[in-house]
């Protein structure tokens, strides 16, 4: 199963697409990662979508990512008297504690971290960012605001607040049991919502301990404000466009997610961009042209992977979404400035001799036309490093660890195959070989570089490269037989 693009594609499992067939014909059209979303999947339709999607993995023997995206805390408003109200611009409006329905002049707020937290001159956003308040006064259970934005509003539409660092954890209650159930079906990937700080992360990582790799979603003011230390902590970002449009002003977005791309590739961390990208196509069977420049924006911006929302969980047209965002993918990739626009941001090495190593393989592999770099792996960290440096030509990666193969499913560029560990060196450049043969990516007479760790076996050593050129029967130089590797090794 071979990939015609270095992006991924990540798509949101839900009623329109959970069927074993569905599934398939998706995964055929181009999904690499499914995305099961906590705030409307229960346990047991988790479950049953796990053991499709590691059964569909195991019918075409390739590695599929399954990410889990936990809800994280949801701010509310209470009830209104009638269940909506109309509050003017330039009038006062109060939050306070009183479970009396609430009227276009005041409403019950039934979140105490609020009123612990927020100070006068902070900005409270309803309903989607619809209508802004200012605080004035803030008392004791009582938050006195004024209008800035006005607006219908209805009971228990969302409130969000972009000035304000609240005391509240990245994991309610529900998300720890979803956690829980999330590890238990062995997840790929947990996108953790509601991050404020780097210490967020950590929390859930220390929870996590290392069965899944931690997802942050980047999606509010304070992570903008802590970037740095979110990615040192974290596995991977999300452009949550979505919410980061709702507390950042929406002209701002666009920036961030060049700013945020940008900081997670210097990392070698993977970056998804997300919310919105093929929205229309939730009714219609064809995207807009903003929609179409939008994906391709993001793959000249070198983003690891794209995302489907709701055009994949709920749209009337799932697979041709997927078919689309696929044939975007693959033009914006053949575009004659791609590798201009990929490398317009220059990537320094990090000072590790691993990262040389995934430089310099890059490095040889332009100087002297070698067909692809190969990577063995155990935890995935040289395949990072070497998908870090975006090259191009294909990443093979090889691992004996399923879970590694899984994870590396979301990463830019990387083509990822279960092997035996090798026995010794010659193995492993037979080895290398016999797949990169096999699955065409390396013709007789085409060469190929290999990175590896050793002593093999031992995770983040990468300190070795190898040049082999295959012959007419796709053997390496120098290996003229299985037979030989032993005698050649000794």
């Amino acid at each position: 199963m071979k990939r015609d693009r270095r992006v991924k594609i990540v798509a949101t499992l839900g009623p329109a697409s959970s069927e074993p067939e569905t599934l398939e014909r998706l995964f055929l059209a181009g999904v690499d990662v499914f995305r099961i979303n906590m705030s409307h999947a229960s346990h047991e339709n988790a479950r049953q979508s796990v053991f499709a999607v590691r059964q569909l993995a195991k019918q075409h023997r390739y590695p599929i990512g399954i990410l889990f995206d936990l809800q994280g805390p949801k701010l509310r408003l209470g009830e209104f008297h009638g269940g909506r109200v109309f509050v003017n611009e330039g009038s006062s409006f109060v939050f306070d504690q009183d479970e009396t329905p609430g009227t276009a002049e005041r409403v019950m707020l039934p979140h105490p971290q609020i009123f612990e937290a927020i100070k006068p001159d902070e900005v409270l956003l309803l309903d989607d960012g619809k209508l802004k308040m200012r605080a004035t006064d803030v008392a004791k259970g009582k938050i006195t605001a004024e209008v800035m934005v006005g607006g219908a509003l209805a009971s228990r539409k969302g409130v969000s607040l972009p000035d304000t660092i609240l005391p509240i954890g990245p994991l309610t209650e529900k998300d720890q049991a979803d956690l829980e159930c999330a590890l238990d079906l062995g997840a790929d990937w947990i996108a953790l919502s509601f991050v404020q700080r780097a210490e967020d992360v950590l929390e859930v990582k220390s929870i996590v301990d290392g069965l899944a790799a931690i997802m942050v979603k980047i999606e509010k003011p304070s992570a903008i404000e802590d970037l740095d230390a979110i990615i040192r902590a974290g596995d991977g970002f999300m452009v949550a466009r979505g919410d980061l449009g709702v507390e950042m002003p929406v002209e701002r977005v666009p920036g961030l997610q060049k700013h945020i791309t940008r900081k997670a590739r210097t990392a070698g961390k993977p970056v998804i961009v997300a919310t919105q990208m093929l929205e229309s196509m939730i009714s219609s069977p064809v995207p807009t042209r903003a929609e179409v420049s939008d994906v391709a924006t993001a793959v000249f911006d070198g983003a690891d992977a794209v995302m489907l929302s709701a055009e994949s969980a709920v749209g009337q047209h799932p697979v041709t979404t997927i078919k689309m965002m696929n044939r975007i993918a693959v033009e914006a990739e053949s575009d004659p400035d791609y590798r201009a626009f990929v490398h317009a941001t220059h990537i320094m090495p990090q000072a590790t001799g691993a990262d040389a190593i995934a430089g310099a393989a890059h490095a040889i592999a332009q100087t002297v036309k070698l067909a692809a770099i190969v990577c063995y792996t155990a935890t995935g960290s040289t395949a990072l490093r070497v998908a870090r440096e975006r090259p191009g030509l294909p990443v093979i990666s090889l691992t004996p660890v399923e879970a590694t193969a899984r994870r590396l499913s979301l990463v830019w560029g990387i083509q990822t195959f279960l092997t035996a560990d090798p026995k010794n060196l010659a193995d492993m450049v037979q080895k290398a070989a016999e797949i990169v043969y096999e699955e065409e990516w390396v013709k007789a007479g085409e060469g190929m570089v290999i990175t590896a760790g050793i002593p093999i076996g031992s995770p983040g050593t990468t300190n070795m490269l190898r040049i082999a050129y295959l012959d007419e029967n796709g053997i390496p130089d120098g290996h003229a037989s299985n037979e030989a590797l032993t005698k050649s090794e000794a």
